[in-house]
């Protein structure tokens, strides 16, 4: 279906007309036309890319608030994307109280999600990519991974809805991470039949384990404007450590730079203007693998859930390499344009737009579709478990309100002293007031290794367990950095020193208010092991949260359980 801009901005004429524009000081958002001064992203150059990364599943509009903590150190420290709150809007000159700050920072997120609305949704999401793509006809969208899962209609359809709304949305181009959860079968039949003829599915670092062999194509080459374009795949490199190495039995993975510079090699003698890699290593993995490999024009990345508005430029012996990261949840589409003459790129133009629901009119076609794929689950998606009285979010380095809800949901009804839960970045966000849907909840733990777990540890291998977390998350060379953030305590008071060596991050562990003794054992209740003795043991997660719901109704303000951080005062990354 095609979609002038001409189109576009009838359609957004009506929505503001009637009363979709939303209202605030914001000049951007108070006036008829603001989704089209905000969406409005001139044609520059010959060659394109739509970029979106991590949407976890989430088929619909939601509240997505950013972190207020997201630690660097070493060389990170201070540079972007460890860059919070006012510092990110210092560090990117976005005018604080607009659009922009909002969709950036967890700046007065209550407030201005109440105002803004929900962000991301499918259906808005495809409204854009046509509106970009009637300027652009040649751009490649590109997807980077993280698609498949962190929606209950994902799990239950075992990614079907996600494959088709893909197709639908148009993608040409993916590479995975949380996809490999649905086992190695699953991922190679929709490869094989739904892709096929549809999507290019590329990772040149998915090897087999017994001749090394490629297990999907590393890369493709397109023709953008009679222009060669080759997109690399760079599929999560920490697959079998983050996620239960029983789901890819016969695969390895790994960064594999020296062989990612092989395909860009190879890929420039076939006669490739542009390269790019569409990444899932994270953003501080990729900025070192910029710095090592040449001839990489950009690197579109995901994985760390970070929204920057521009690009990290990063030196290397070829030149110079872009480097983006585009968010998660479906709540930012980035549009890169590159001038290429002479057979290389003489200029770039980059924006990473917020997708805001509020204005940007849903594409009939996609909500049909998502409409229809809802309907045998909508009953139980709709069901009513509490109300929170306060903000739930999980997001940033250390434990969220939804975090703290999970884990003290664990402790009471597991009968457990204290809770570990991972520390993933994906789960929506919910406003004080909100009703805790079944389906909000699920945002939370639809995983296809949903067993909980009740364990005895010793005070001793409890610190051994946050150390080896905490040096996954803050050991100053990002190529040892194989997780997502701090796992999620309760029960546990901790202070941990980000930057002392490993080993030594953390301090004082005090359990139940009382100092924790090594050889004591503690009762300690957790989910989502990545151990395959562990499943079907126990009871899923969601079983042991919903009924937690049920049971008290009302979730009052939960207090963080926050570590104590030493040395953390002059942080950009820290605003607790």
């Amino acid at each position: 279906m095609s979609f002038s801009r001409r189109e576009f901005l009838q359609v957004l004429a009506v929505a503001s007309a009637s009363g979709m524009a939303i209202a605030s000081e914001d000049a951007l958002a108070a006036k008829p036309g603001a989704g089209e001064r905000l969406y409005h992203v001139p044609k520059y150059g010959n060659v394109s890319f739509l970029h979106f990364t991590d949407c976890h599943a989430q088929l619909m509009p939601i509240y997505f608030r950013e972190p207020s903590v997201n630690i660097g150190v070493g060389e990170a420290f201070g540079r972007a994307p460890h860059i919070v709150g006012e510092h990110l809007l210092k560090y990117f000159n976005i005018k604080p109280g607009t659009a922009a700050a909002h969709a950036f920072t967890y700046l007065n997120f209550e407030r201005a999600a109440k105002t803004y609305g929900k962000v991301g949704g499918f259906a808005h999401l495809r409204t854009l990519v046509k509106m970009l793509k009637a300027d652009r006809p040649h751009a490649l969208l590109c997807d980077g991974g993280d698609t498949w899962q962190g929606s209950a209609t994902s799990l239950w359809t075992n990614a079907q809805d996600m494959v088709d709304a893909c197709k639908l949305l148009g993608v040409n181009i993916m590479t995975p991470h949380w996809e490999f959860t649905f086992g190695a079968k699953r991922v190679k039949e929709v490869v094989e039949k739904d892709f096929k003829g549809h999507i290019d599915f590329v990772a040149h670092n998915v090897k087999t384990a017994d001749f090394e062999e490629l297990v999907f194509e590393p890369y493709v080459i397109k023709e953008q404007n009679g222009i060669p374009v080759a997109v690399i795949g760079q599929a999560f490199p920490y697959t079998p450590i983050a996620n239960p190495r029983y789901m890819v039995p016969d695969w390895t993975f790994g960064i594999r730079d020296d062989h990612l510079q092989k395909m860009v090699d190879e890929v420039r003698a076939k006669g490739a203007q542009v390269v790019v890699v569409l990444s899932h290593n994270g953003m501080d993995v990729d900025i070192k693998m910029a710095s090592r490999v040449r001839g990489v024009d950009a690197i579109l990345g995901g994985h760390t859930h970070d929204g920057m508005p521009a690009p990290v430029i990063v030196k290397n012996a070829g030149g110079q390499t872009l480097v983006t990261n585009a968010g998660s949840n479906g709540k930012f589409l980035a549009v890169l344009d590159f001038d290429v003459r002479g057979g290389k790129v003489q200029g770039y133009q980059y924006r990473l737009l917020p997708v805001f629901a509020n204005l940007l009119p849903a594409d009939k076609e996609m909500q049909a579709y998502i409409d229809k794929v809802r309907a045998p689950y909508k009953d139980k998606l709709e069901e009513k478990l509490a109300v929170t009285e306060g903000l739930l979010y999980r997001r940033g380095n250390f434990n969220g309100t939804w975090d703290q809800l999970i884990c003290e949901a664990l402790m009471e009804v597991k009968g457990a002293e204290a809770a570990f839960s991972p520390g993933v970045r994906w789960g929506t966000s919910l406003l004080p007031g909100d009703v805790i849907t079944y389906e909000r909840m699920m945002d939370q733990m639809a995983i296809t290794y949903p067993t909980t777990t009740l364990n005895e540890f010793t005070g001793a291998q409890i610190k051994e367990i946050m150390e080896d977390v905490a040096d996954n998350l803050f050991n100053p060379d990002p190529y040892y950095q194989q997780g997502g953030d701090m796992v999620r305590v309760g029960g546990i008071e901790y202070t941990i020193d980000p930057a002392a060596p490993m080993g030594q991050r953390i301090q004082n562990l005090m359990i139940r208010g009382k100092p924790m003794e090594a050889d004591k054992k503690y009762k300690v209740a957790g989910w989502a092991s990545v151990q395959e003795g562990v499943q079907g043991t126990a009871e899923p997660i969601w079983d042991v949260v919903s009924k937690y719901l049920r049971d008290k109704k009302v979730i009052g303000k939960l207090k963080l359980n926050q570590p104590k951080l030493i040395g953390m005062e002059k942080n950009p990354g820290v605003a607790l």
